[in-house]
């Protein structure tokens, strides 16, 4: 039996559908978005994924988080995987699902935690950029890194350029990280 995975995302969802197209040690439950009309859910809906959609806006963040993982549970998943999910868990949601959420990150975590990892990097005079897959706690990407894929800086790069080259690694990266993890 596989394991069952739920996917969290707010746009288009590249990572998603490399998480999708890669699954062989894991099956994708539920795609779930904060965006009803997500590029990624109308992705997943034509190839018969199920999928769960919650505008956040009006509704209190924990009676919309208790709607998210209500349809997780509901669909049996057992890890989480953010995939471009653009908002940030509260404390009780990570505890809910503590060591069961992952998340890529354009960046070699421990560095450039947050947004605009890609202009920080090249400022800095980064010989080399990258993504992180690791495991979500209560900290912004803080916790354990479970994978990483370096991605050479060029001259000339831009935050734009380089973005899409560290892109290309996250979705190698990811499908392969999720399928060790889903193994432990």
């Amino acid at each position: 039996m596989s394991v069952k995975v739920g996917i969290l995302l707010s746009g288009r969802g590249s990572n998603m559908m490399a998480l999708v197209e890669a699954a062989r040690d894991y099956d994708i439950a539920l795609v779930a978005s904060d965006k009803p009309d997500a590029a990624g859910i109308a992705w997943a809906r034509e190839r018969g994924l199920a999928t769960f959609t919650q505008s956040p806006k009006g509704i209190p963040k924990a009676e919309y988080e208790a709607a998210i993982h209500a349809a997780l549970v509901e669909a049996g998943v057992e890890i989480i995987a953010l995939a471009g999910y653009m908002r940030l868990l509260s404390e009780a949601f990570v505890a809910r699902w503590a060591g069961r959420i992952i998340n890529i990150h354009p960046s070699l975590l421990p560095k450039y935690k947050g947004l605009d990892t890609h202009a920080r990097a090249i400022e800095a005079g980064d010989a080399v950029a990258g993504c992180s897959v690791h495991i979500v706690t209560e900290e912004l990407d803080g916790g354990e890194v479970l994978g990483q894929a370096e991605v050479p800086i060029v001259p000339g790069d831009t935050p734009d350029s380089l973005a899409a080259r560290v892109l290309e690694a996250e979705h190698r990266l990811y499908p392969h990280v999720l399928a060790e993890f889903v193994r432990r």
